[in-house]
């Protein structure tokens, strides 16, 4: 099996390239690429990319993910995540070939105190939300064959995030104000990685029907709640920091103002992909904790 993978610079692409490589053949591709094309603001290269490898599947980690600056951008936001995942979707079906695409929480409004299950209305907030949204439309209307995972606040040990944000902040600031109002999942780009390079197992065995489905750890927390757990580590680990969990502040939302309105309520629920996969997704707890103590124990891993 021939693998092409798009985005592999990316907290995700980064594990996926892990993950992806014992099942065939792997060629992964970012945007600054030289041999072949993996900048998505080039559609025709990208097709050609595409016509040249001739994968059997395409796996799209490539994104425009900066939720605030798309309120400024939208045209460039809707060209990568509407329009490029478009293409891989029509190249895709004339290659007879599947795709993997991931998606989000945001193409929800966040509204009500249950979690979102696939066959609710999408009704996005934002830029990133709406052309995110767009993209699935536009996978689907291609009609190749697919698998998209929405999933929903990630992180990793490699590249920049909200746990490498907050250790940050802690090392500088005496306190910090997190919001408290809006609730999710954090969710390990390696968990997704695992569960991605599964899904084409299964699907090689067709013993998985393609479609949406949601992937993230189980339980739920706010930002505030996240926050702080991960001081909470540091702090147990005589991880220097100025200041202590203890100094964490919660505020709502408004008294944090955006460019771009974030759903206050971005639970998924993942019945759909656990019984489909017959697998149990761990809790955000334990992820966290293990992406922590790789940062901890490598403090050259946080952002300067």
């Amino acid at each position: 099996m021939k693998i092409l993978l798009f985005g592999k610079s990316g907290q995700v692409g980064w594990e996926l390239q892990r993950s992806l490589a014992p099942l065939g053949e792997l060629v992964a591709l970012h945007s600054s690429s030289t041999n072949l094309c993996g900048d998505f603001r080039d559609l025709s290269g990208i097709q050609e990319s595409i016509r040249t490898i001739k994968p059997g599947v395409i796996v799209n980690a490539a994104a425009y993910t900066a939720v605030d600056k798309a309120e400024q951008e939208p045209e460039l936001a809707r060209t990568l995540n509407a329009e490029a995942p478009g293409l891989l979707a029509q190249e895709a079906k004339r290659l007879n070939a599947r795709l993997i695409h991931y998606s989000t929480d945001y193409v929800f409004n966040g509204n009500g105190g249950r979690p979102f299950v696939e066959t609710d209305h999408p009704e996005p907030l934002n830029v990133y939300g709406r052309t995110k949204l767009e993209g699935e439309r536009n996978i689907h209307a291609a009609g190749c064959e697919y698998v998209i995972f929405r999933t929903s606040w990630v992180y990793a040990t490699f590249g920049n995030n909200f746990i490498k944000t907050m250790l940050r902040l802690a090392q500088q600031r005496d306190s910090l104000k997190v919001v408290n109002d809006q609730t999710g999942a954090p969710t390990g780009a390696e968990l997704i990685a695992d569960i991605t390079a599964y899904t084409l197992l299964m699907l090689q065995h067709q013993t998985f029907a393609g479609g949406i489905y949601h992937l993230t750890a189980k339980g739920y927390a706010s930002w505030f709640e996240y926050a702080k757990l991960i001081l909470t580590q540091a702090e147990t680990v005589n991880f220097p920091l100025k200041m202590n969990p203890g100094n964490l502040q919660p505020i709502p939302s408004r008294e944090f103002p955006l460019p771009a309105q974030r759903p206050l309520n971005s639970r998924l629920n993942t019945g759909k992909l656990e019984q489909a996969l017959e697998l149990q997704l761990p809790d955000w707890q334990t992820g966290v904790q293990r992406t922590l103590t790789e940062i901890l124990n490598k403090s050259d891993l946080l952002p300067g």
